[in-house]
């Protein structure tokens, strides 16, 4: 798990380093088909069918949906604020993933698991600074980033399980080149040639990416969610140092704050709903 979150946040990096020169369309689409490449690749090696009647269930059209925004945004948020900003608030989504679970699953969340969810809630408000003069509308589409993330996570929960990583990882990869073509007919931003360095950094975040999504479907699936989960939250280590030494970004103490919160909120509902798990056993 901690070496997944480390991948992911340095796929963040190298897209952030890409978007300097190209277009967020071009991204999206040179990305996604970077990794949905590599993922064909893996499935074809292993046997595995790519058409598969379970690809097209109503939960994996949902699924696909949530992708595309969250991808969609998340990458603009990459491109458009910091990126340590960014990877706080994108800690938000386990605490969205139990609010929602709560909405429409009808998983059973005590008051004390409400508190938290608000007090994380309050975490993100500190991230963003809305009162503030730093405050930029921009680091909303973080926000809505997250909350595609959390409600793909949602759907990943009800997905057919038949469905492996690497179909999985072909399927969402597909979708990142769907949500950059469909923002570059809106955006009308011309594609241009990307140079050696831009192509360097597309690559190694592809490689990152697959790298990352493999190393965390491992984590979840073979290894005890109540143990592993907890460190999804060393992506906000990894992320706020690249922040800071990569992209020379300053951390102040209100950042420091709202990180803290977040990940607080976010350990103590994981606490909680394992403890009622156990009182259930």
């Amino acid at each position: 798990m901690v070496a997944a979150m480390a991948a992911f946040a340095l796929e963040d990096a190298f897209v952030k380093q890409a978007a300097a020169q190209l277009p967020v369309a071009e991204i999206l689409v040179l990305f996604g088909v970077g990794g949905t490449i590599t993922f064909f690749g893996l499935a074809t090696v292993t046997g595995e069918k790519v058409l598969n009647r379970d690809v097209f269930s109503p939960v994996m059209r949902v699924r696909f949906a949530f992708e595309l925004v969250g991808r969609l945004f998340y990458v603009l948020a990459l491109a458009l604020t910091p990126l340590s900003s960014t990877t706080a608030i994108l800690q938000a989504t386990p605490i969205f993933v139990v609010l929602g679970a709560s909405l429409f699953f009808g998983e059973k969340v005590g008051w004390r698991r409400w508190t938290a969810i608000f007090i994380g809630l309050v975490g993100v408000l500190i991230v963003l600074r809305p009162t503030s003069e730093s405050f930029s509308l921009l680091s909303v589409l973080a926000v809505i980033g997250m909350l595609g993330f959390s409600g793909r996570d949602l759907a990943s929960r009800a997905a057919p399980a038949t469905l492996s990583t690497n179909i999985l990882g072909f399927y969402g990869f597909l979708t990142i080149i769907i949500a950059g073509l469909v923002y570059g007919l809106w955006d009308r931003s011309a594609f241009v040639v990307p140079d050696t360095t831009a192509l360097l950094a597309l690559g190694t975040a592809v490689f990152c990416g697959v790298f990352a999504y493999s190393a965390l479907m491992k984590a979840m699936r073979t290894g005890e969610i109540a143990t592993v989960t907890p460190f999804r939250y060393s992506r906000l280590l990894f992320g706020v140092l690249l922040g800071a030494v990569w992209f020379n970004e300053r951390i102040d103490a209100q950042m420091l704050v709202g990180c803290t919160v977040i990940v607080g909120s976010g350990l103590f509902i994981l606490w909680r709903g394992n403890k009622a798990k156990t009182r259930r056993t």
